[in-house]
This record gives structure tokens, C-alpha cells and sequence, in this order.
């Protein structure tokens, strides 16, 4: 036995891949399945591919340790494996080498006479298959745009019945004190949220770079696009804050999900997706301006910028305080504690529990309990009811601040939330005043309705007593420059971009409210001198009778 395993000598094999001579040895007890595998080695191909091994005249040689050997000096006559065989063979998963037998000068001739041929073959099939590529390119082309139409029909068709569904509720509503204009009545437990509609995807705007430099400034104009323009911008950030990549986020995944939260917002005059978009735009900018990213982790700026896109989902265009006095569904359901804020919360991880929509499928169980506790707890602090609690608790953790604390991180992002929301006299003069009349507009609307239903009507609602400049100078002087004054301390890159146009906003509606009171006492004083005059014409008729 001694003698007998010192003369065994391992078997070669010789594969010429693309010129390139690879050699195999293997032994006899090497079984079909490891000889394969060194195969796709010398190959380049992954393990377990399927390998058929051929001669020169196609004929199948089997692959086991009794295959035959040949000889590295009939290297040069093996026949390469041509290009376009190589494509295919990869297509189909497989790798067909070919070796050549011993020839002669003749031989050689004969077999690149052959070569040849086939070169040319395969080139006129390469010509053919470019051809056919193109126009089957151009016959999806078709479908897609077919397609497309057919999906548009669609999407005015779903418009038209989820008009007509809102009409019936809002109807429905007006005939009960205690209704709420909510999508999602409590009352029917089998009820859910529907899937987004399955139709093409909104178009992808290539956004230009001054598009994108103005997206993370506080000036962005947000009344230039349109919804899928805002859309895309949206879907623009996940991506450039590195949020998809980060958290394996699937893109399509991104497109419906957004769609559905577009779907998810109600046409208010305030509380619309305009307004969702306004918030996220503006914590985009304080993500960029504050250099957020290098002082939080990313899974903290995954939950800033979702909070600020599901913050008002299917917000009923009246407040809490209608919900409550009203005695409605959400109220009742959520026992007069934030109502609305709570239902925004439902609303986004019902979204969020469509598979079609789940942006979150990749994450790891306790990445994504993070991120759910993270979103709710930044949602339920938009509550203006906790105003003075959250500003209070952030106020205390200034003199230490530490990014280390849980505690602080966590109340730094309820006030970063808060101030997006909020942030309409931050920008332009002409950007944010349009907002005051849709706020005024969304008031006038609840005050109408609390007096027809006999409810309590806050004054700063109230059509007959509220004017614009009453309106802002107390909620610039009291919420909002108080609050960005703090954030300013821990971010002094703020005060020129943020705090600067508060105080201008203030002083402008100051201004404003001079310029009424003047207008009353002078409308005034003319009534006046109008009932005099009419008083001293009375008694010269009565004086010329006489």
C-alpha cells in the first residue's frame, strides 16, 4: 500500500479561458460535485453553477475523476470560447469550456478556417439581436405610455369617488353633533386602511441644482410645485440624507409610500399635504443648516424627517378642541388626550403595515421599535396643548446639554419638530402670508360650525373679532420667538436665517395693527360727524316747516 500511493500522481486538466491557460489537478477521490467546483474556480463563476465540459466536436465529456487528462503543450490548438456563446452561457447560468484535440498544420488551418466562420456567424447574430433589443425597447416604450393613460383615467376615477365619499360624510356629519369628519370610524373594527391604489408611480422631475441648494434653505418657495413635484423633492431627501441606502430602503418602496401619505391628506385649507411638505422641507433645512447628521445617529434623522411627513396624516381640518368639546369618535377613542395627534399617528403606521408600503421591511426588530417609539413620541409633541411643558423641560437641559443623554436627544427633537411645524413667519414675507389666510380660513370654517352647533368659539377664531395682524402679533410674541430664541442658543447658526425674520414678521404686523386702529377711529369719527349731520339736516327740514 506503501508503494502504491507514492506512485499515484493527481490528474491534470488544462482550460483555456479567453487565451488564458487555467490548470485543475485533482485526485482521484475528489468526487463529480468538487472537481465542478475547482472548475468554476479557474472560470470565475460562482459555486454550484451548472458546468456542461465539451470537446472540440461537441461531444459531452463527463465530469468525474476517471474524465481523460490532457497536456498543457495542446494549449495553443484549443478553441477559446467565443463571445457571444460566453454571453449566453452566462445567461443561462452555465459555462461551456471546449478543448481541442492534438492536430496537425492542416489541422490548425482547418480549425481557423472554421473559427472564422463562426466569428463571422456570430457577428451578423450580434447585429440581428441589437436590432430586435431596439424595437422591443420601443414596443415597452408603448405599453408603458398605454399604461400610464390608462393609469391617469384611473386616478381621476378615484378622485371622483373619494369626492363623492367626503361629500356623503361631510353630510353625514352635519347630521349629528357627536360625528367627526374622520376617515376611519372606531365603530366598525373590520375597517382598514386601503391599499394605495396600484397605478404608475408620479413622474421622476430631475430637480436642477439651484432646485436642490434652494430645497435645504429656509427661503424655499413652497408655492411653486406642484404634487408630484413635491413629491419628488421629498423622495430627493431620503435619498441625499442617505436614509435609503442607510436603512436598505427599497426605492419603489419610497415612491408608493409617499404616494399613500399624499393620498392620506385632506383637502383643508391649512392642514393639507402642502403643509405636510412645508414641515418636511423645513426640517431638511435645519437637518443641513444645524449639521444634524454629524451630532445625531441616522436612525434619529430617519425619525425627524418621517415624524415631519406623517405629522398631520388625515387631519379633519378642526382642532382638538372642537374634537373634545364636540364629544367626536377620536375624542371618545382616545379619551380627550391629543385626539388628533394620536389618529395622525394610527393613520401613518397603518401606512406603514401595507407591504407594499412598509419603507421600514428591512430593519431589525429593535431598530424598528426605536424607530416607531421615535416617531410617535415627535408626532404627540405637535399638540400646542403641551407647548409650555416641552419648552419648559428644554429650557431646564440647556445649561448642560449633553448629545450623550437619551432624555436631552429626545426633548431637542420634540422642539426641533415643533418649530418645523410652526415655521410659516420664518420664510419670506411672500411665501408665509398666504399660509395666515389658509390658517384663517381653516378658524372661520370650525368657529362657523362650533356656533351653529352652539359649542364655545375661541375668540382668535371668531370671524367678527379675529383679524390677521391680531392674529400673529401674540403668536409671534409669545410662541414662536420665545422658542426659536432658545433653539438659537444651542445653534447660533440660527439667529440670522430664523430668528432675524421673526422679529421683522413682528414688527411688520405691529405696523399693520397701527395702521387698522387708525383706519377704525377715522371710520369712527366719520359716523360720527355723519349722524351730526344727519341730526342738524332733520332739524332745518322741521325749522323750514315751521
Amino acid at each position: 500500500m506503501g508503494s502504491g500511493s507514492s506512485t499515484y500522481r493527481p490528474k491534470c486538466i488544462y482550460l483555456d479561458i479567453d487565451g488564458r491557460i487555467q490548470k485543475v489537478v485533482f485526485s482521484k477521490y475528489c468526487n463529480s460535485r468538487d472537481i465542478v467546483d475547482l472548475f468554476c474556480i479557474a472560470t470565475g463563476l460562482p459555486r454550484n453553477t451548472t458546468i456542461s465540459l465539451l470537446t472540440v466536436d461537441n461531444c459531452m465529456v463527463s465530469i468525474d475523476p476517471t474524465m481523460p487528462a490532457n497536456s498543457e503543450r495542446f494549449s495553443q490548438s484549443r478553441l477559446p470560447l467565443d463571445p457571444l456563446r460566453r454571453s449566453q452561457a452566462k445567461d443561462r447560468g452555465q459555462w461551456e469550456p471546449r478543448l481541442a484535440k492534438p492536430a496537425g498544420v492542416a489541422e490548425k488551418e482547418e480549425l481557423f478556417q472554421s473559427i472564422l466562420t463562426q466569428v463571422a456567424e456570430q457577428f451578423s447574430r450580434v447585429f440581428k439581436i441589437n436590432e430586435l433589443k431596439t424595437e422591443v425597447a420601443n414596443h415597452l416604450a408603448m405599453l408603458e405610455k398605454k399604461v400610464e393613460l390608462e393609469g391617469l383615467k384611473v386616478v381621476e376615477i378615484e378622485k371622483c369617488k373619494s369626492d363623492i365619499k367626503k361629500m356623503r360624510e361631510e353630510m353625514a356629519a352635519r347630521s349629528t353633533r357627536t360625528s367627526c369628519p374622520c376617515k376611519y370610524s372606531f365603530l366598525d373594527e373590520n375597517k382598514k386602511l386601503a391599499p394605495r391604489r396600484d397605478v404608475p408611480s408620479y413622474p421622476k422631475y430631475m430637480l436642477s441644482q439651484e432646485t436642490i441648494e434652494a430645497l435645504r434653505k429656509p427661503t424655499f418657495d413652497v408655492w411653486l410645485w406642484e404634487p408630484n413635484e413635491m413629491l419628488s423633492c421629498l423622495e430627493h431627501m431620503y435619498h441625499d440624507l442617505g436614509l435609503v441606502k442607510g436603512f436598505n430602503i427599497n426605492p419603489i418602496t419610497l415612491k408608493r409610500w409617499l404616494l399613500s401619505i399624499h393620498d392620506n391628506y385632506r383637502n383643508n385649507p391649512f392642514h393639507n399635504f402642502r403643509h405636510c411638505f412645508c414641515v418636511t422641507q423645513m426640517m431638511y433645512s435645519m437637518i443641513s443648516l444645524c449639521n444634524l447628521q454629524e451630532k445625531f445617529p441616522q436612525i434619529d434623522i430617519l425619525i425627524l424627517m418621517t415624524a415631519a411627513v406623517c405629522h398631520d396624516l388625515d387631519h379633519p381640518g378642526y382642532n382638538n378642541t372642537y374634537q373634545i368639546n364636540a364629544r367626536t369618535e377620536l375624542a371618545v377613542r382616545y379619551n380627550d388626550i391629543s385626539p388628533l395627534e394620536n389618529h395622525h399617528c394610527a393613520v401613518a403606521f397603518q401606512i406603514i403595515a401595507q407591504p407594499e408600503c412598509n419603507i421600514f421591511s428591512n430593519a431589525t426588530q429593535e431598530q424598528f421599535k426605536r424607530i416607531r417609539q421615535g416617531i410617535i413620541t415627535l408626532i404627540l409633541a405637535t399638540d400646542m396643548a403641551r407647548h409650555a411643558e416641552i419648552l419648559d423641560s428644554f429650557k431646564e437641559k440647556m445649561d448642560n446639554f449633553d448629545y450623550s443623554n437619551e432624555e436631552h436627544v429626545t426633548c431637542l427633537k420634540m422642539v426641533l419638530i415643533k418649530c418645523c411645524d410652526i415655521s410659516n413667519e420664518v420664510r419670506p414675507m411672500e411665501v408665509a402670508e398666504p399660509w395666515v389666510d389658509c390658517l384663517l380660513e381653516e378658524y372661520f370654517m370650525q368657529s362657523d360650525r362650533e356656533k351653529s352647533e352652539g359649542l364655545p368659539v375661541a375668540p382668535f377664531m371668531d370671524r367678527d373679532k379675529v383679524t390677521k395682524p391680531t392674529a400673529q402679533i401674540g403668536f409671534l410674541k409669545f410662541v414662536l420667538i420665545p422658542m426659536f430664541e432658545t433653539v438659537t442658543k444651542l445653534f447660533p447658526e440660527v439667529d440670522e436665517v430664523m430668528l432675524q425674520p421673526l422679529w421683522e414678521s413682528r414688527d411688520r404686523y405691529e405696523e399693520l395693527k397701527q395702521l387698522d386702529d387708525a383706519m377704525k377711529e377715522a371710520s369712527y369719527t366719520y359716523l360720527e360727524l355723519g349722524d351730526i349731520f344727519q341730526s342738524n339736516l332733520k332739524f332745518a327740514q322741521k325749522f323750514n316747516e315751521k
